[in-house]
């Protein structure tokens, strides 16, 4: 068996040739698995087949089997073409022996290795450009094995890196496919000439060097060459206008593709020698491989480091990648480092665009071309033109949009830190950057200096503001960094503190905005600015409803103002501790010492006589602290209102105004807390949104939301709860926003709604770490009554859990003062038909209820007290309709729902069905849906259909309806 026939009629497929003929090249199977591209299990398979078509023994034989079918094709070969002969059989030659043997698997890619594969299919030159070390070679190399067999003189490959002329590609390509003398003729005309009628595929490898002279000797190429094409590879490309450009990017990292970074660390791990790396071992190198932006050099660079360092030495290291990704190929030296493949594109370039690579590395995000000539300090259009010329060199990487952004991978921005420190510019740079972050927080400042009113009108503007503020915000960050570690840029680091606070208050990024402005008061040291920072401070915890964190700083705040001599600072910021103390207990996760807040109001007192606006919040808290039926507490916050409505000061008097809601509503006076509220809207429609006023701003549209709802306006209530849900600083707090629409849906039977902004509301407490908030409980509870309507008790159980995580009292869920935790258990009870269950939960008249949270709940609670009751049979019925209707009068809704109770003790079943008609126009669909289905009959069915609409289970209907 010693001839080409032989080997073809012995079935030997054209891949076991190829494996046969490396096989006589004494390659083992690993390294015949990594030339061809295939698993080392279907190499072991060839070779089991060759073995068994071709009678061999063994490997020897094997090998001397090849060896003789290629002298055998010596004799009948024809003329050479690309040095691959064609066998006497007509079979393809080996495809592909132009190509380095990887030493390493490819991992990864196939995405990019199939549309490559496609596109050199389309077109007759296709450049593949990145950055150095993205992983160009290893891609082209994978494609062009996988193209090998389809083209009859295979494909070439040609390494560039050694040419150093742009006048001799010609010859490094006829070096490679092995060219006799040309005999009178350049080169590159025998070149073309013996490639005139070749089928095959030219890889040329690194071109970036050689941009001009590979260019010209491509374009002659192709056009004297119709059936060869060309991959390139190239950090820029060629500029020929028939060119096809390839992006290669960085390996897909997780949760956007693959996952093929990953992949490619473990793999190179696992061949460095590591061994188990732990159970979060995948999501940690996840985050190594974005922060290494996927680039597979150094993605492998570090994975080698692994057994020496482990992981945790990596992650400490990447801030100092360039000295710590070191090891690579000892062949090719720009692969020895990470330093070394930057060099090599770094020393490309001219030398302005090198200045300006050095000082556009100081952006940490995205940047635009007016940016980068402020912080250049050159003339825009050279600065423009230059980026161009760094994105063409894969140096940086655009974001096309309404404005073009540029970005850099962060193992080149930090190069480019050192380089600036190199020659000496490094300070320089770093004080143009932070007066760009100043001139841009300005601006984005002046566009939102708006009137709540104008704001919520202008919504529709906000995410362009957002995602403005989101393009400048880590620059921003990272110049403070820098300023704030320098006395000499004590005053530029103050400011750009303070705005980046008030910035990140209106993007809803309250707890940055909180810690901003805490390191403003650090930053100022004692005096006016250090009160003034740590009092935005304490508003901006009151917004995020940290109210711990709250007392805290006005304390701090209070502290500074009398050590600098400012009394009135001083009594106002303790005057709005005490205030909150009985105002926002729901914001409070550990509850304030006993005595503390006689002690604040002592302590103000005093100081206040000089401080007319701490007067006012010191009436404000007197009426908190006195019981609500008590006629000195709404003696007390009338003046408050008064005083305040003098000093045209809008916040003081919305406090002020809060506390008469709250006794209106413990005294049952529904109409006057609605107008209270309506005042208090009115009002905070004029004030610009800020950290200091944000808590009142959202505690006024909550509270709006709430008394809608005890009136039962369930409009009103969605409006206000709409306006709490956009208010921008909640835009990033999910449990803040849905908190109060939850509440209002579950009443009204929006079931879908419900269980929507349930998920919101989980996702934005996990997020924000489970903070203990009372005054959020209300919601979730509303979440457990919805799925306790869906028939779904586990699903229930969780949101009482999380009712009693956010702080709620369990001794009080299992009582009545709530008013919403018996008001929601008693509907799920009723509609499963436990009338006892429902009665026994309304242990409470509803008279007994005589504060504020207790009051808001009174006419819900009255009117399920009454149907309890009716349902049950029990002889209070009557009494409890009766003393439930002057309670129910000013909600429509409920009032239906006392006389629903009224006609069912009554047996009318027709006033059932004109009572479904109330209920349809108040709003609240479950009710009207229940009602139906209570009136029986046809109009009971109807009913249930609309239950089931609502995504409820089956109600309980009672006997004989």
């Amino acid at each position: 068996m010693n001839s080409p026939e032989a080997l073809s009629d012995a079935g030997v497929s054209e891949r076991e040739a190829e494996v046969l003929e490396l096989v006589a090249q004494r390659a083992t199977n690993a390294e015949i698995a990594a030339r061809l591209f295939v698993s080392v299990r279907t190499v072991e398979s060839h070779v089991s087949s060759l073995l068994r078509k071709l009678g061999a023994a063994d490997r020897r034989e094997l090998a001397r089997v090849a060896v003789e079918a290629e002298a055998a094709a010596d004799d009948s070969r024809g003329p050479a073409v690309l040095g691959v002969r064609v066998a006497a059989t007509g079979r393809r030659p080996l495809g592909g022996r132009g190509l380095p043997v990887p030493l390493t698997s490819f991992v990864g890619r196939a995405v990019e290795v199939a549309d490559l594969a496609a596109a050199i299919g389309d077109e007759r030159l296709v450049t593949a450009i990145g950055p150095g070390g993205v992983g160009k070679t290893r891609l082209a190399t994978a494609v062009a094995a996988e193209l090998a067999a389809s083209r009859r003189d295979g494909v070439w490959f040609v390494d560039l890196v050694p040419v150093t002329d742009p006048g001799l590609v010609a010859s490094a390509v006829s070096t490679t496919l092995g060219l006799d003398d040309p005999r009178g003729r350049s080169v590159e005309e025998a070149l073309l000439g013996h490639l005139a009628d070749a089928d095959a595929l030219l890889v040329l490898d690194n071109c970036e060097h050689l941009l001009g002279g590979v260019a010209v000797f491509v374009e002659r190429l192709l056009g004297r060459c119709p059936g060869v094409d060309v991959l390139a590879t190239s950090q820029a490309r060629l500029m020929l206008p028939f060119e096809r450009v390839f992006p290669v990017a960085g390996l897909s990292l997780p949760g956007d593709g693959a996952g093929d970074a990953v992949a490619l660390f473990l793999e190179r791990a696992r061949q460095a020698g590591a061994g188990d790396l732990g159970p979060d071992a995948e999501a940690r190198i996840g985050e190594i491989c974005r922060r290494l932006d996927g680039v597979a050099l150094a993605i492998e660079l570090a994975a080698a480091r692994v057994p020496s360092l482990g992981l945790d030495g990596i992650e400490q290291g990447l801030s100092e990648r360039l000295r710590l990704l070191s090891g690579g190929s000892r062949v090719d030296e720009r692969h020895q480092s990470l330093r070394s493949t930057i060099d090599w594109s770094y020393d490309l370039l001219a030398r302005e665009d090198k200045a300006l690579l050095r000082r556009v590395a100081v952006f940490a995000a995205p940047f635009t071309a007016p940016a980068a000539a402020a912080v250049a300090g050159e003339d825009p259009g050279a600065v423009a033109d230059g980026l161009a010329r760094l994105t063409e060199h894969s140096l940086l990487v655009t974001s096309p949009g309404v404005e073009t952004r540029y970005r850099m991978l962060e193992t080149i921005r930090q190069y480019g830190a050192d380089e600036k420190l190199k020659h000496g510019e490094f300070d320089e740079t770093r004080r143009r950057h932070m007066a760009w972050s100043l001139d841009a927080l300005r601006a984005l400042d002046a566009r939102v200096d708006l009137p709540l009113g104008i704001a919520l009108a202008r919504a529709d503007e906000h995410p362009a503001w957002q995602a403005d503020v989101d393009g400048v915000a880590d620059d921003a960050r990272a110049a403070l960094r820098w300023g704030a570690a320098r006395s000499d840029t004590r005053a530029e680091a103050i400011e750009l503190a303070t705005l980046l606070a008030a910035i990140c208050f209106t993007r809803g990024l309250l707890a940055e905005c909180q810690h901003r402005y805490e390191q403003a008061a650090d930053l100022s040291g004692p005096g006016p600015g250090r009160v003034a920072a740590l009092l935005e401070a304490a508003g901006a915890a009151a917004s995020r409803h940290e109210g711990n964190e709250m007392m805290r700083l006005w304390r701090e705040a209070s502290d500074a103002a009398l050590a600098g001599g400012d009394y009135d600072s001083a009594a106002y910021a303790l005057a709005r501790s005490a205030e909150l103390i009985n105002r926002g207990p729901g914001l409070m996760a550990q509850k304030p010492a006993e005595g503390l807040l006689e002690d604040l109001m002592a302590e103000a007192r005093p100081l206040a006589t000089s401080s007319p606006r701490a007067e006012v919040a010191l009436l404000t808290a007197w009426a908190f602290e006195l019981d609500e039926t008590d006629p000195d507490a709404m003696a007390s916050a009338r003046r408050a209102v008064e005083s305040a409505a003098d000093m045209r000061d809008p916040l003081l008097k919305s406090a002020a105004l809060d506390a008469m809601t709250s006794i209106h509503l413990a005294l049952g006076d529904v109409p006057a807390a609605v107008d209270d509220v309506s005042q208090r809207i009115d009002l905070l429609s004029t004030v610009r949104p800020a950290a200091h006023n944000g808590l009142e701003i959202s505690d006024g549209y909550a509270m709006a939301c709430e008394v809608s709802l005890t009136a039962g306006d369930f409009a009103a209530a969605r409006r206000f709860a709409d306006t709490l849900a956009g208010l921008p600083f909640h835009s990033e707090e999910g449990h803040l926003a849905t908190s109060r629409r939850m509440r209002v849906d579950a009443l009204a039977g929006d079931i879908a709604r419900v269980l929507t902004d349930a998920e919101r509301f989980r996702r934005g407490w996990e997020r924000a770490g489970r903070p203990i908030a009372s005054n959020l409980a209300g919601g979730a509870y509303a979440a457990a009554m919805v799925h306790g309507l869906r028939g779904d008790d586990r699903a229930r159980a969780e949101w009482l859990d999380i009712t009693t995580a956010l702080g709620l009292d369990p001794e009080a869920v299992h009582g009545c003062s709530t008013g919403f935790a018996p008001t929601f258990d008693a509907i799920v009870s009723l509609h499963r038909g436990e009338a006892k269950a429902a009665f026994l939960r309304l242990a409470d008249h509803p008279a007994l209820f005589r504060n504020w949270h207790s009051g808001e709940w009174r006419p819900w609670y009255a009117a399920l007290f009454a149907e309890s009751a009716v349902l049950l049979g029990d002889e209070s019925a009557a009494s409890r309709i009766e003393d439930a209707r002057p309670i129910a009068a000013p909600n429509p809704t409920v009032a239906a729902m006392v006389e629903r109770a009224a006609a069912l003790a009554a047996g009318d079943r027709q006033r059932l069905v004109g009572l479904a008609a109330t209920l349809a126009d108040t709003g609240c669909r479950y009710q009207w849906a229940r009602t139906l289905i209570l009136a029986g009959g046809d109009h009971a069915e109807r009913g249930r259909a609309a239950m089931a609409e609502l995504g409820a289970a089956p109600m309980a209907e009672p006997a004989g309806g």
